[in-house]
């Protein structure tokens, strides 16, 4: 169950480089395993920084170049007694770091515990002077006090490394560093997403977009060119105004996979309508049937559209049956208040998928939580009654579900619990809170924001940026990768919220990657973001 409690239901929510090939990205990403075992390729000096107590400008085994008053230590950390810190009184640029040398040659991943308070976004970790390009993981904005971990990963080819720990930030902001780890092997996000599923429609009612200079260009074209690799779509059972139906989901499956080489994550939502924690609507044409004609109803459908998708030319690299089903699906029949025949319908619409394509990985997608117990409960629950699956889904929505270190508990406490990839799912954030088209916008002036990332178009890079770099230090390589949830869903009249009126507007065009008037927005630059 779903308990957060900002977080609205349907009406309040959603009215509530590529990959040469999907098969080789297929291949690459969803083995579930990192490319390379990570073991300790050499020593870092003095990582957790406690070999000189407080106030040391310059740690034992580190140096600083820039204002090197700014770098100290000081009483804390994450572990042992003290940690690393970055703040001045006035403006600072400050980068203490440390030359690994005698390394053999090859991938290495950057560890590093940090928090900060610094909306700025400038402050980094990164491997430099390592015979390859420099590569940066920004610092994300943890200033409740909690910890996050962080990776950077780098191709070492001339036998040495520098790590460096950079802040460039306002007068009186901090940043704290510790535990510093240097270990061989990487695994790099290769799964950069967007959930377009909204964008075909849109495309035939004369929606159009341009790219940061101006120049239009098709919404994939620009996006793909930004980084982003992968496409997620929807699908309702037959909804009333045939919004998201098959068709749509095919055409917009072509458009993504044939003419951009997009592979597809397929999501199943076995309603008419949208489901969700709070909605999980039975279709009107099972409502009458049998449980037993019912799990025969959800077997024959994931066979359908997968095979359809499949006979087409676009077979979907992953699937989901079901959507937030946190508490269960087609209700009331598929209730976590009834697991055996939740677990049933699961079982059904998973060996649907697999008989149309057995190479289609299936996720089972959850709403985020604040509680990880909760979300292991439920993934205990399913294993244990038989539910065969091969990816975690979790949405997370910053402002519904909590701070990035909660995402970071959940994805990797699932991870290590059950061995298995996980991915963000969904996940979307504010450029304005504004009201400037008369929408009434699901985040809106009375929404709680993260206080770290300001609804701007910097601060809603900043945050997806973020996002992708919480999945990305996911242990053991089991982090797959995040979907941005409809960045091409723009204002275009009869493409809105409702199945059942096509007069609604989207309510999402503040959290688009594309402003009011269809031009690209920073937050695409994330994808490509490190």
């Amino acid at each position: 169950m779903h308990h957060a409690p900002d977080r609205p239901t349907t009406r309040g929510r959603r009215l509530t480089a590529h990959a040469t090939t999907a098969a080789a990205l297929t291949a690459a990403v969803l083995v579930g395993s990192p490319s390379v075992a990570a073991h300790a390729a050499t020593t870092v000096t003095n990582p957790g920084f406690e070999a000189n107590g407080t106030g040391t400008a310059t740690p034992t085994g580190w140096s600083s170049t820039g204002t090197a008053a700014a770098s100290y230590t000081e009483a804390g950390g994450h572990s042992g007694g003290y940690q690393l810190s970055h703040w001045s009184a006035s403006a600072y640029t400050v980068d203490t770091y440390q030359t690994l040398t005698g390394l053999t040659d090859g991938d290495y991943t950057l560890g590093v515990w940090i928090r900060s308070d610094d909306t700025g976004g400038a402050n980094s970790i990164s491997l430099s002077g390592c015979g390859s390009a420099t590569t940066t993981t920004y610092v994300p904005v943890v200033s409740d006090g909690n910890w996050l971990h962080i990776v950077d990963y780098v191709d070492v080819t001339d036998g040495q490394c520098t790590v460096n720990l950079s802040s460039s930030s306002a007068a009186g902001a901090w940043t704290n560093y510790d535990d510093v780890t240097f270990t061989s092997g990487s695994a790099p996000l290769a799964v950069r997403g967007g959930d377009v599923s909204s964008l075909y429609r849109g495309e035939s009612l004369g929606g159009v977009y341009s790219n940061a200079s101006g120049t239009q260009q098709n919404a994939l074209q620009i996006l793909s060119a930004g980084g982003m690799n992968y496409v997620r779509l929807r699908v309702f059972v037959n909804p009333q105004d045939g919004f998201n139906d098959e068709a749509q989901l095919l055409a917009g499956a072509k458009e993504a996979y044939s003419t951009y080489h997009l592979p597809i994550y397929l999501d199943l939502e076995y309603s008419d309508t949208w489901a969700d924690p709070g909605d999980q609507v039975l279709p009107a044409a099972w409502a009458s049937d049998s449980f037993a004609a019912l799990e025969t109803q959800t077997y024959d459908y994931a066979k359908q559209i997968v095979g359809d998708l499949d006979a087409q030319g676009t077979p979907p690299a992953m699937a989901q049956v079901g959507n937030e089903i946190n508490s269960g699906m087609m209700l009331p029949d598929g209730s976590i208040s009834n697991w055996p025949q939740l677990a049933g319908l699961l079982k059904e619409g998973i060996a649907g998928v697999k008989e149309a394509n057995a190479g289609t990985k299936v996720v089972l997608h959850l709403a985020g939580s604040s509680d990880l117990a909760t979300l292991e409960s439920w993934y205990s629950t399913a294993i244990a009654d038989g539910v065969s699956f091969d990816v975690i889904g979790i949405s997370y929505y910053d402002y519904w579900d909590g701070r990035l270190d909660v995402l970071q508990s959940d994805l990797d406490g699932l991870a290590a619990q059950y061995g298995k990839p996980v991915l963000v799912a969904e996940t979307a954030y504010p450029w304005t809170m504004t009201d400037t088209t008369g929408v009434n916008s699901v985040t809106s002036a009375n929404t709680t924001l993260d206080p770290g990332y300001p609804a701007t178009p910097a601060g809603q890079r900043a945050n997806f940026r973020d996002v992708l770099s919480v999945v990305q230090a996911v242990p053991n390589g089991l982090g797959l990768g995040a979907f941005y949830w409809e960045p091409t869903w723009t204002i275009v009249t009869g493409n809105g919220w409702s199945t059942t009126d096509a007069t609604t507007a989207t309510g999402w065009e503040n959290q688009a990657m594309f402003d009011l008037s269809d031009k690209a927005l920073p937050v695409v630059g994330a994808y490509a973001a490190r």
